[in-house]
């Protein structure tokens, strides 16, 4: 048995692969400490490992980022934005983050550090130290690689400046820019993802390598709302989301789909992924066009079996789930890493990139007709789920820590 930390950025989209991973470690007999918010500390728990919360100055929320972050919703989408977020939602904290980490280590002491790609605060230990007299240290790739266009150093000029004196103020020294940094500092680098859906690239380091996306988690109790038969019929399925982080006007994505396709033949399932989403929708909609269902929350294992296309602002989990199921994508999504996966869902083939994350009525009615109508898209989706299924990401990340172990 061996002893492994895993530490997240406390954001749902950083945490929940984790906590996969957490519950299949502990399933092999291993102790697993998780270091993350105090929001997520009864998830943590209830996958069976110790929950350990991040100390004040790590410990955000991101349904209170403008309390967080006063201004930066008034930033525009993009490099500013961006460059906001290196520096103050991943940078600033790195210092709580690395002290939280060595607090944890001296009472627990873990043969493995398994964090997610944006969780930096691991990063001073692997600068720290020479392996062999610290934790072996494995990133996992939750997010497409860095850099690439609007992410390279010539754009954040000004957050890497920043990034070293707070990498400086941890005793350490940021090689390089902070976003290939992240990649090439930890022992391990584990992208969550198949080479058929990330950019070709020959800088990689050789400590880098492709693992496959995470196994769908257990799907949580859901009693399948009185619609859920209608999911059978004879007639396109449409579902819509704007995820678990920017869903705050669900104005952008979700109810222009519902309007766009109120005439049309098709079932719209509109998936808020938020408290009272469904009612926040028909207050903007006044009244919710006939072939639509709304809900707040829906297990998208559960749901996109049935689906034909998802229309989505692009977080990383929900585009792999969709094309694990080999769903079609219609993505539109222009902050944090959205754009970036929208741009690997159109050169993969496997949907439409929008380029906005509030798309005109036209371009979205065009964007759904193609992907319906042209059967590459689905083609393309049911070989990146082939594809998928030639990796196991879950057993990969074992051999690795178990190896470390020995």
């Amino acid at each position: 048995m061996a002893e492994i930390i895993l530490a997240a950025s406390p954001f749902h989209g950083h945490v929940a692969p984790l906590l996969t991973v957490a519950a299949d470690l502990i399933a092999r007999g291993h102790e697993v400490a998780f270091l993350t918010g105090t929001k997520f500390k009864e998830r943590t728990e209830a996958a069976g490992a110790r929950f350990v919360p991040l100390p004040e100055g790590a410990d955000l929320d991101e349904g209170q980022m403008e309390r967080d972050f006063p201004g930066r919703s008034q930033l525009p989408p993009g490099p500013a934005q961006l460059g906001f977020d290196i520096k103050h939602v991943f940078g600033d904290p790195v210092p709580a983050q690395y002290e939280a980490l060595r607090s944890l280590l001296a009472d627990f002491p873990a043969s493995a550090v398994i964090s997610d790609g944006l969780f930096w605060g691991a990063l001073p230990l692997s600068l720290a130290s020479e392996p062999g007299t610290r934790p072996t240290t494995v990133a996992l790739g939750v997010s497409p690689t860095f850099p690439a266009s609007g992410w390279g150093p010539e754009v954040h000029v000004d957050a890497q400046r920043h990034l070293e004196k707070v990498f400086q103020s941890a005793g350490v020294t940021l090689p390089g820019f902070v976003l290939a940094g992240a990649i090439t500092v930890p022992d391990h680098y584990l992208q969550l993802t198949v080479p058929g859906f990330e950019f070709p690239r020959d800088d990689l380091p050789g400590s880098f390598r492709f693992v496959g996306p995470l196994p769908p988690a257990p799907a949580p109790a859901f009693d399948r709302p009185s619609w859920w038969k209608e999911l059978l019929d004879d007639r396109p399925v449409v579902v819509t989301t704007q995820g678990t982080f920017a869903n705050a006007d669900l104005g952008e994505l979700v109810v222009p789909t519902l309007r766009v396709l109120a005439d049309s033949d098709a079932l719209v399932v509109a998936a808020t992924a938020r408290p009272g989403g469904a009612e926040v929708v028909r207050d903007l909609m006044g009244e919710v066009p006939a072939n639509a269902r709304v809900a707040d929350f829906i297990p998208f294992d559960l749901l996109l079996p049935h689906a034909d296309v998802l229309v989505t602002n692009g977080g990383y989990g929900g585009v792999h789930t969709a094309l694990r199921h080999g769903v079609p994508l219609v993505v539109g999504g222009s902050t944090e890493d959205k754009p970036q996966i929208a741009a690997r869902v159109e050169w993969s083939g496997t949907g439409v990139n929008l380029g906005t994350a509030r798309p005109d009525d036209a371009a979205l009615r065009t964007a759904l007709e193609t992907v319906l109508s042209t059967p590459s898209y689905r083609a393309r989706a049911l070989e990146l789920r082939e594809e998928f299924g030639r990796f196991d990401a879950l057993q990969s990340i074992a051999d690795l820590v178990e190896g470390s172990a020995r």
